[in-house]
């Protein structure tokens, strides 16, 4: 049976890249950067290691704004951004249903699903296109603000 190769994590892949910088001699370093490269590439053709860019980041962040996934350090913000602060959602309505005498259910682009209960009665119908602001609050609710009307109470249901 062939001896499988020791699970390295990204992090030590990566230092040991970064470790080829202190090599002197330009063959040693050249062989260095080959073998910690070879590495990483085989790493990641194995599936033990995926590369994100920012970009896929900042999306799976706002798909997964208000809900209760866990905490995933690759998730968290590197603050070079204002737009990646987790507490503050700014998108568009895709749809909206009224769902009682006194409550909406409404779809945003990243396709999450919104609740609002008892909003009061000078709130605008909401409507597909709308713009919407997401604030974080307590004990799982958020502040939203539709339109720039006045904010209002609600939680993500999906």
């Amino acid at each position: 049976m062939a001896a499988q190769p020791a699970f390295q994590s990204s992090a030590s892949l990566i230092d040991g890249l970064r470790g080829c910088r202190n090599v002197a001699g330009d063959r040693e370093r050249a062989a260095c950067y080959d073998g910690a490269a070879s590495a990483l590439i085989g790493a990641v053709d194995a599936g033990d290691v995926r590369l994100v860019d920012r970009e896929q980041v900042r999306q799976t962040r706002r798909q997964l704004f208000g809900s209760s996934a866990p905490e995933l350090d690759i998730l968290k913000s590197d603050g070079k951004s204002a737009e990646e602060a987790t507490d503050l959602l700014e998108t568009t309505i895709v749809s909206a249903v009224k769902t009682g005498l006194a409550s909406w259910r409404f779809t945003t682009a990243e396709g999450a699903v919104w609740e609002i209960n008892n909003p009061p009665r000078k709130i605008a119908p909401i409507m597909p296109g709308d713009k919407v602001v997401f604030k974080k609050a307590s004990l799982g609710f958020f502040f939203i603000r539709i339109n720039g009307q006045i904010g209002v109470k609600g939680r993500r249901v999906s």
